[in-house]
């Protein structure tokens, strides 16, 4: 064998990046939820001192804080042993509401690990695993991972996007969100159009339970104007609706020809539909790049599972693109169909039969 010792180097080079990052992705997790990132904003601090303040052992935080610094997402001054946060890191890592809050992320990325057991097998088997197998933490990423963009985008820029909707909206409107998870889309577009009714649905019993407690402790309990109930994308009840709105959810659905059909049957006349998706060109080549990796790889242990878990199972994936979207939503009944914006990380689409 033959071996090019420039490439070999580049791969390993490769390596360690990566091995650091799935090494550094629980130490995210701990300091978010020790409140670690959030104290060390307030100012820069040693060890010692920041764990008097967080009530942490001094040793452990100390290794930990090693690790940020080694990392980058936590900066260090010899001089006086002084940990900080920059504005940047701080906006990233202790904001729990700016667009780029990142921690979410790297709970679903721990998720993972713990699902690599039933993953063998289903990669074995071909059976699916369906979302509610997962651990916890998957759900309660996937809510902080998505909403900073949702909270960046929704009302400013993908709702005004579509034709003839923000005006509606704000007149008066039935409005369904389908796949509404925990109910962060749901929520932001009940704060913001507080004319229209809203009604979150979901499959998974917990995360409707867990939107409706959200919705009360944001003070939008009125049933009048937002709920949440379980039932499937295939026989969410309701018709009528002015828009019907998918986040992020579609790709995972087993018949999303058949969710699609449904949503058609559920719009008036003139009503739009909304798809949200992870952001995707059509062909693998063109999505060999750091984006695609994270959501081809969330994709392979989530996404592509939960499709195969459910009848059909299309397994659209995470990175289906517009041209099989596009097929998709025709073959539900919908003629018009067109890309309303885009960010590095979503599609938005607008459908009307």
């Amino acid at each position: 064998m033959a071996i090019d010792e420039t490439r070999l180097n580049a791969f390993m080079g490769n390596f360690v990046h990566d091995i650091g990052a799935v090494m550094h992705a629980a130490t995210i997790v701990v300091g978010d939820q020790l409140g670690l990132y959030k104290a060390l904003a307030e100012g820069p601090s040693t060890a010692e001192a920041l764990a008097r303040r967080t009530e942490t052992d001094p040793r452990y935080l100390r290794e930990w804080l090693s690790a940020q610094a080694a990392s980058g997402y936590v900066e260090y001054d010899p001089k006086g042993e002084l940990f900080s946060l920059t504005e940047e890191q701080a906006f990233a890592l202790a904001e729990e509401g700016s667009p780029a809050f990142v921690p979410g992320a790297f709970q679903i990325a721990v998720a993972q690990f713990k699902i690599i057991p039933k993953m063998v097998q289903a990669m074995r088997t071909g059976l699916g695993i369906g979302w509610h197998e997962h651990d916890v933490a998957l759900f309660h990423g996937t809510e902080r991972f998505f909403r900073p963009g949702y909270a960046a985008n929704l009302v400013s820029q993908w709702i005004p996007a579509l034709e003839g909707i923000e005006p509606l909206l704000k007149r008066g409107a039935r409005v369904a969100d389908v796949g509404c998870g925990h109910g962060a889309s749901t929520l932001l577009m009940a704060q913001a159009y507080p004319e229209s009714s809203f009604v979150g649905f979901d499959y998974h019993a917990p995360s409707i339970e867990r939107a409706r407690e959200t919705a009360r402790k944001a003070g939008v309990d009125d049933e009048k104007r937002l709920r949440f109930e379980v039932a499937s994308a295939k026989d969410f009840p309701g018709e009528d609706y002015d828009l019907v709105a998918v986040f992020d959810c579609l790709h995972d659905m087993g018949d999303p020809v058949g969710a699609a059909a449904h949503v058609r049957r559920t719009l008036k006349p003139q009503g739009t539909w909304m798809i949200v998706e992870p952001f995707a060109n059509d062909r693998l080549e063109d999505n060999i790049n750091p984006v695609g990796r994270v959501f081809y790889s969330a994709s392979s242990f989530i996404c592509t599972p939960a499709s195969r878990s459910q009848e059909v199972g299309l397994c659209l994936g995470a990175q289906a693109g517009e041209a099989r979207l596009r097929d998709v939503v025709s073959q539900g009944g919908f003629s018009h169909f067109r890309r309303a914006s885009e960010t590095p990380f979503n599609l938005i689409f607008e459908a009307r039969p």
